[in-house]
């Protein structure tokens, strides 16, 4: 597999604290990854290793297959918009994009007009000649993030993009991440599980500096092993649903009155699950709704969980 980036046995320490414990974290070129762990975690500190900011105790990073961060080889290659970055607040929009885009060397005439396109792309193209200083901080957060796509960059780095952006805005910049799938690789930290689920295509789970699981979205939430059933009450003869459905476990959410159905897909299929296990479910209760998979924020409490 071709990795966009490859970070090795990693350790930062501050003091006694080891902000990364040896962490091994490789994201495949092309990757929406989502980075996920509580506060403290590493996420934020990894991202500003790999980019060079941090002098890391111990460990390697290859990023783009040219070895670690180095300005002569990845300059223009690589952004990242930390988390509480600012912008000069008496600057123009227009003028700090332009700005970039000839750090990326392009001609002044490519800088504007990219920089004039990215900015109609974040829905700031009647702010273009604003000054920062009379944007709101959701679309200041959009300025940033048009900033990180000036000139393509094959590795963007994104700590928590989405936060302070109202529903529609967010829901907006979301598509507008993903559509980059498949022709930039993106690293996006977040504490919203939603956002992750909606825009990544693989998820990394951090915790006390350590990578605890790397894999796709698809195989965290169980897609191809797990249904869910929303059901009107909780089935009162489990028996009966496992004589239907054998090696099949089950689980029910009270709050949610969601049932899970975990099965081995080597031998099933969603569609024989259904078949076979809908009719002893419906001679118990009525079923609403039917999804392939859990939803990310269980799978990662049931993961942390698990590990703890």
């Amino acid at each position: 597999m071709d990795y966009a980036i490859e970070s090795t046995e990693l350790v930062k320490r501050y003091g006694a604290r080891r902000a990364l414990d040896g962490l091994t974290l490789a994201v495949p070129r092309y990757a929406v990854l989502g980075l996920i762990g509580p506060n403290g975690a590493g996420k934020t500190t990894w991202m500003m290793s790999i980019a060079g900011l941090l002098h890391l105790h111990s460990g390697t990073i290859n990023l783009l297959s040219r070895g670690p961060f180095d300005p002569a080889l990845h300059s223009g290659r690589i952004t990242l918009l930390p988390q509480d970055s600012e912008l000069p607040l008496e600057s123009r929009p227009i003028d700090l994009l332009t700005h970039y885009g000839l750090l990326q060397r392009l001609t002044r005439r490519e800088a504007k007009h990219a920089a004039t396109e990215m900015l109609r792309e974040v829905h700031l193209g009647d702010r273009l000649t604003a000054t920062v200083r009379s944007l709101s901080h959701g679309m200041r957060k959009r300025v940033m993030i048009a900033q990180c796509f000036i000139g393509s960059p094959e590795l963007v780095l994104l700590d928590e993009p989405l936060s302070g952006l109202d529903p529609r805005e967010a829901a907006h910049m979301r598509t507008f991440l993903t559509r980059r799938r498949g022709r930039q690789t993106l690293v996006i930290s977040s504490h919203n599980l939603n956002d992750i689920e909606a825009m990544c295509d693989r998820v990394a789970f951090i915790e006390k500096g350590r990578t605890v699981r790397n894999t796709t979205l698809e195989e965290v939430v169980g897609k191809n092993s797990t249904l869910v059933y929303r059901v009107t009450s909780e089935p009162a003869d489990y028996a009966a649903l496992t004589a239907a459905v054998s090696d099949a476990t089950f689980s029910f959410d009270a709050e949610t009155s969601d049932l899970t159905c975990r099965y081995d897909p080597r031998r099933f299929t969603a569609e024989a699950i259904n078949r076979i296990l809908l009719p002893a479910l419906l001679a118990q209760c009525d079923v609403s709704t039917i999804t392939r998979g859990d939803n990310l924020e269980n799978a990662y409490l049931n993961q942390v969980i698990g590990n703890g």
